[in-house]
Formats: structure tokens, sequence, C-alpha cells
């Protein structure tokens, strides 16, 4: 059910559910809200001696977040070299696995080309009864949950990943939402969830200004984006707001039609933009180069370039490259490069920053009053989502996140670059 609510005496309708009643615990990369908020009373110490419930080994490497419905726990993942791609079920009680299955062989897979990325780190969703799996353009499969019967699945969407994909799946209503991003195709494509169907392609208008007579003169990095949409009711159309390589897009999500754009100047953008029904806001990260975070405005009738007239603001100070914010208690909480940073969510305003752990790609996790931020040596840093900084555990694990995290009821569901973990 959708509700209108008044910012500033612009009418604009709240998120609303395109999922059936009987839910997914977590049903995608970040969750049931797309913003890594949870209404949860969760653990906050934990060791690999302490509330582990379960501990399975995964084979292989994949970042792609857990998914968690009717029991069951579903990932993805590959070996080092790309040759086989594989889609894992585990039981959630046990962390028993039930399917691990090779679905995608490949004699001559495109090189990475450096150690943040794996073969199998898009995410995927999850509905009862279905889910929908991604390895980027080597294929996107839609499965039975009960009987793991593959449905449906599509080899043909094609891109160029230069240095892997890492774009998750996404859904609206009846549509499985594919964002490939490379080095010669950069494209949004809807697909009819139930059969697979294309129902709109759109490709990126984007000037990358990068040519010369016709052809890019730089590397394909000046055009890739491993971002993933989020969706948001404005007057009455629904926006898809997507931050690419050199400008964050919105689209009409039922035809794929360009809505509006913001220009900046950076690339490769990971980070999934974060919407704050308090503030009005979409808060998005612009990518490499000289990473900022912009606050863009969103009102009826925006079209066509908004950058000069939509940007509430922005900031630039230890914002993320890989790791999305969370925006918690009027707040926006942000990790990189081993510093923990908040700022107002109206204002840009900066409140603290401190030092935390190591490198960040795994997005951060919040309830009302806590903020979880996992690095990659493997230690989680729990800190107050308050304006003035109290931090409150520090746990570690063996391995580093990559992945990022997924919540069942009380219990913590997390993805090391070895195993799989239940906390609670």
């Amino acid at each position: 059910m959708r509700f209108p609510l008044h910012l500033g005496g612009v009418a604009i309708l709240a998120l609303a559910s395109a999922r059936p009643e009987a839910q997914a615990e977590w049903p995608e990369f970040r969750g049931p809200t797309r913003d890594g908020l949870v209404d949860a009373d969760l653990p906050l110490k934990w060791s690999e001696g302490e509330r582990v419930k379960w501990k399975t080994e995964i084979h292989g490497l994949g970042w792609s977040t857990p998914l968690v419905s009717e029991g069951k726990i579903w990932i993805t993942t590959a070996t080092e070299k790309g040759h086989e791609m594989s889609i894992l079920c585990l039981d959630e009680n046990s962390g028993e696995i039930l399917l691990d299955r090779v679905v995608v062989t490949v004699d001559n897979p495109e090189p990475l080309a450096n150690n943040l990325n794996t073969y199998a780190s898009p995410s995927g969703v999850i509905e009862p009864g279905r889910v929908w799996l991604s390895f980027g353009s080597y294929g996107t499969f839609c499965l039975d949950t009960a009987t793991f019967e593959i449905l449906w699945q599509r080899r043909d969407l094609t891109c160029s990943h230069w240095r892997g994909s890492a774009s998750s799946l996404a859904m609206w209503g009846d549509k499985l939402i594919v964002t490939h991003e490379g080095a010669d195709q950069q494209y949004s494509a809807a697909l009819d969830k139930g059969t697979g169907k294309t129902l709109w392609r759109r490709d990126r208008s984007t000037d990358y200004k990068d040519e010369k007579d016709g052809v890019p003169a730089n590397s394909g990095d000046f055009r890739k984006a491993y971002s993933t949409p989020i969706f948001v009711p404005v007057g009455d159309t629904v926006q898809m707001i997507l931050n690419s390589s050199k400008a964050c897009w919105a689209y009409d999500v039922e035809t794929g039609e360009e809505i509006w754009q913001v220009p900046y100047e950076t690339h490769s953008p990971s980070s999934r933009s974060v919407y704050s029904e308090e503030t009005g806001l979409v808060y998005t990260n612009t990518g490499l180069g000289k990473a900022e975070v912009w606050a863009i405005r969103l009102e009826p009738g925006m079209k066509g370039d908004v950058g000069g007239s939509h940007v509430a603001w922005s900031f630039f100070q230890r914002t993320p490259k890989r790791s999305s914010p969370v925006v918690v208690n009027g707040l926006i909480i942000m990790a990189n490069d081993g510093v923990l940073s908040c700022v107002d969510a109206r204002t840009g305003a900066r409140k603290w920053a401190e030092r935390a752990g190591g490198e960040y790609s795994a997005s951060l996790l919040a309830t009302k009053d806590r903020v979880y931020c996992f690095d990659e040596d493997g230690l989680c840093t729990v800190v107050r989502a308050a304006p003035d900084f109290e931090r409150l555990a520090e746990n570690r694990f063996d391995a580093g996140f990559m992945a990022s995290p997924a919540v069942s009821g009380k219990a913590l569901i997390l993805r090391t670059k070895t195993h799989l973990y239940r906390v609670e």
C-alpha cells in the first residue's frame, strides 16, 4: 500500500512494497528496504568461539550477499579463475549445504585484473517460491526454491565487464532489473520475473567525454560501474535511480524512459544509493577519482540535467569507494580507508570521523541505535548511531568481509571470504 508523504509542500509517495504478503527475511542486497536498515535486536558481541550457531566452509570465491527465505540461504560462488560458477543453497538452521550446482562453465573468462572482485559478486533476489541469481553477462537464472529446478535462464545479455561484474539484481513488481555497465555496453534491462522475457532495455546516453574521432580514447574503467538501482515513487511515477559512471540517472521503472540526470566527473561507482523519506534526498556516491557523496533533492517534474538545480549538498572527506552507507537518526554513516565518518543528512555538515578497521567493501548495516561496519580483514566495529562517536564493540572472524551482511530474525548471516556464519 502506498501513502503520501508531504515534504516541503510536495506530495511524494512513500516506498511501497511490491512483494507478496509472505516476504523473505533478506530478499536482496541491503535487505527488505534496500538501505541496510533493520528493526531487530541483533547480537552486539561475538567471535569464532562465541555466539556462532554454525559455520560452513564455502568453496571458491564470491562476494554475493546471502539471501534468506523459507528456512534456506542462497549464495553464488565461482572458481578463482572463473571457469566454473555455482549456485549454493544452505539450510538456515543447520548450515548444511542442500544444493551445490555448477550452472556456468567458461573456457576463457574475461580477466578480473584485480583482487577486489570475483566471478560471483552480484547479489540475487528472492521471494517465497522463487530465487533469481546472476553472474553478470555469463548468465541470469530463475530457480524454484523447493525443487531447485531452473525455470528460466538468460545468457544473451552481453557486456564486456572489463574488471568483472558486481551490479546486483533488483526487483520492482513483476520486473527483474539487470544492470550491465562495462567497457563496451552500459544499460539496464527489465525482465519479466516469471518468464525472463525482456520488457524494456535502456542504454545510457551519458556523455563520457572520452572519445576521439568517435572511438573511446581511455580504458574501459571510465565507462564502468558496479552499482545497483533503488526505487523511489515521486509524484505518480516510480523512479529507478542508479549512480552510474559520469552521472546519476533516474528512469521510469515501468517503461525505462529517462527522467533526469545529475552529471559528475568521476567513474566506477560501486555503492548503492540511499533514499531518506525524512529528508526527501537521495544520497549517491559518485565513484572513483574524486569520490564524493551528493545529496539530490527529489521533486515531481524533474527533467533532464538537474545537477545545477537539485544537488542540495556534496561531501568529500573519506567518502566510500565501495561500501554503501546508512542513513539513520538523521545521520549518514559511512566507511572507507579505515575511517568511519558521520555527517548530518540534511546539510552534509561533518559530525565525526574516527579510525576503525581497515579497508571496507561490505555495505553497512544499522538498527535504530547501532551501526555495524564489516572490514576486509574480518573485523566488525559496532558504533552508536548518534552525532557523537561511541564505539560499542569490536568483533573479529578469521577471514575478512567482502560480501554485505544479511539478517534473519535476531540472527546475523555473515559471509567472509571463506565461510558462511549464523551469529545469534
